[in-house]
């Protein structure tokens, strides 16, 4: 979209590719690697912090936009000289850690910094309701924008004529047999993402035919291997580790489910409803924007093990409601095509042309 306008751009963040040459960003015409942390306590975050600031005051950018958490901090306060001077600072705040229901600490730490960098930024975009209407209310931003989540391309998940095809090519690899129920988890393994509790409700679920396959890393590797293997689930529940085929996944699957803590919005959700399966979530901040339960799928509190193995087992033993959830989340998807918020954004970037 940039590129379209008549931008130059330059892109600084992390290069985390074990071989740093493989690290490509399209339409991309200056890169700059530098060593964010994801932690807000890390000590090498003021060395990105340095570096940011000599590259913003540098090359004297018309715009800074910034993404997450750590991202938009560093970014906000290495922008505050090149903002008296002219430069436009836009953030998009891709969940705030301070939510409905979010811990007393999360508030105490996290709110205070994004309330008071608010007024560092000429656009704030926000990816729910939820955080909209909060630092709508609340804070200092000359200009809050809500955008439908960060977009995904519908089009590469819808049905195909070669579904079929797939989908038995698929599950024969994985091991899933015709009558077996494929349920499928897509996430970074990582507290936040709570896939501790789906396993423990495989522990709870009635239906046997059920087989749950988590595909992700993280630093919760170990941990949930150690979690299965108590609970004596190794042949009924399957860490795939990075995948490069989650396309396919969610066509040999036959339900997904998303029980994260904390979502911003959640893409892989998105993704599964646009390929045309029903959905099991929990009922946090981003969720909710799509998650409807009894229409998209079922809906549990995030520590509810009980409430998730019981709408596993509403699902499993129902291939009618299946059918009938999943038709309705591939159009519901629709909303939250890739176009909505680049059209949004766009207007910004316009109306400083």
């Amino acid at each position: 979209m940039l590129k379209e306008l008549g931008w130059e751009t330059s892109v600084a963040a992390r290069n985390d590719y074990e071989n740093l040459a493989d690290c490509s960003i399209p339409y991309c015409d200056h890169y700059f690697n530098i060593p964010f942390e994801r932690s807000p306590f890390s000590s090498k975050n003021r060395d990105a912090l340095k570096q940011l600031k000599r590259i913003i005051d540098k090359n004297h950018y018309d715009v800074v936009y910034c993404h997450t958490p750590v991202g938009g901090v560093l970014a906000r306060v290495a922008s505050k000289d090149a903002r008296k001077r002219g430069t436009k600072v836009f953030y998009t705040a891709h969940g705030f850690h301070f939510f409905d229901g979010a811990p007393l600490q999360n508030w105490l730490l996290f709110y205070p910094v994004e309330k008071h960098l608010s007024r560092y930024t000429d656009v704030l975009f926000t990816i729910n309701w939820e955080d909209y209407h909060r630092a709508n209310d609340h804070f200092f931003a000359k200009k809050v924008v809500h955008l439908p989540g960060i977009g995904v391309d519908v089009g590469k998940f819808k049905p195909s004529e070669n579904d079929q095809i797939i989908r038995k090519l698929k599950r024969k690899e994985l091991g899933v047999q015709s009558d077996e129920i494929m349920l499928l988890n897509v996430a970074e393994l990582a507290g936040r993402k709570n896939q501790k509790v789906i396993i423990e409700a495989m522990k709870q679920v009635k239906n046997q035919k059920v087989k749950l396959f988590i595909a992700g890393q993280g630093a919760l590797k170990d941990e949930l291997t150690d979690l299965i293997e108590r609970l004596g689930l190794k042949d009924r529940v399957t860490l795939l580790g990075y995948r490069d085929d989650v396309r396919d996944l969610y066509k040999a699957a036959d339900i997904f489910i998303f029980p994260s803590q904390r979502e911003g919005f959640g893409i892989a959700a998105i993704e599964a409803m646009a390929s045309g399966l029903p959905i099991i979530t929990s009922n946090v901040n981003g969720i909710k924007e799509y998650s409807e339960d009894g229409v998209t799928g079922f809906v549990n509190d995030f520590k509810d093990a009980g409430g998730f193995a019981r709408s596993i087992d509403k699902l499993a033993g129902n291939k009618q409601l299946c059918q009938k959830m999943g038709e309705y989340n591939n159009e519901k998807a629709r909303e939250y095509s890739i176009d909505k918020p680049v059209a949004i954004v766009r207007k910004e970037f316009e109306a400083l042309m």
